[in-house]
């Protein structure tokens, strides 16, 4: 494999800024999609974070019909439950603008975790492509519901793959492959937190986590409001 550039970060000096710039530039990147090819296509991340992103995106000015919806993982509980990252999303934002039903592609949970990871495959496959994906880090260094130490599938190629011991509850969860992730033009992290200082400097320094197995062509886009020395006093 080659080696991958080292991921590009953007600092901010308090969470407010940071949300607000991610804001605008995933406005300005999905109004040059739209003009480009017509569609802009997202997967979207789950937690705290994302959440105050998702409520300012309401507001953007974009042609939200020719939205594409997609997530990055999700917690294997029935639809509609308040702990899976789409609800989070439905309310925090997609019930308030106008994207299409059938242009927000949940996780679907028929059967068993297997087959609504073969189904959420199933959907992938038909995605026209991906413009951006939104991640964030853990404190233990999983992203999506990729987890550190975590044996690749026999099927390496899959877009989707169950999670059947993640360890944080629900056990049970559908994640994107890192093969899938990277396949999107750009993937952002979002990491923000004093609890992440610790695991982002790991990552940085090269440790063996799961985003090192996202390598898409352009690289990867870190933004942070942490400094990656602790001991040094922002200016």
């Amino acid at each position: 494999s080659y080696l991958a550039m080292p991921p590009r970060i953007h600092r901010f000096v308090s969470n407010d800024l940071l949300i607000k710039e991610l804001c605008e530039r995933i406005a300005i990147l999905a109004n040059e999609c739209l003009d480009r090819h017509g569609y802009f296509s997202i997967i979207l991340a789950g937690g705290e974070t994302p959440r105050e992103l998702y409520r300012h995106l309401r507001h953007i000015a974009t042609d939200w019909q020719h939205w594409h919806i997609y997530f990055g993982d999700e917690r294997f509980l029935p639809e509609g439950h308040f702990e899976r990252n789409d609800t989070m999303a439905t309310t925090a934002w997609l019930d308030y603008v106008a994207i299409p039903q059938a242009q927000i592609h949940a996780v679907p949970v028929r059967g068993n975790v297997n087959t609504a990871a073969a189904d959420y495959a199933a959907i992938l496959q038909q995605a026209p492509g991906f413009d951006l994906a939104l991640l964030g880090l853990g404190e233990d260094g999983h992203t999506a519901s990729l987890f550190p130490g975590d044996v690749p599938p026999d099927n390496a190629t899959a877009l989707a793959i169950a999670v059947t011991h993640a360890p944080k509850l629900p056990a049970r969860r559908v994640s994107m492959s890192p093969q899938c992730l990277s396949l999107s033009s750009a993937v952002w992290f979002v990491v923000s937190g004093s609890n992440k200082r610790k695991i982002l400097e790991a990552w940085l320094a090269g440790a063996p986590l799961p985003p090192q197995a996202i390598a898409p062509h352009a690289g990867i886009d870190i933004f942070t409001d942490l400094d990656s020395e602790p001991n040094v006093t922002g200016s």
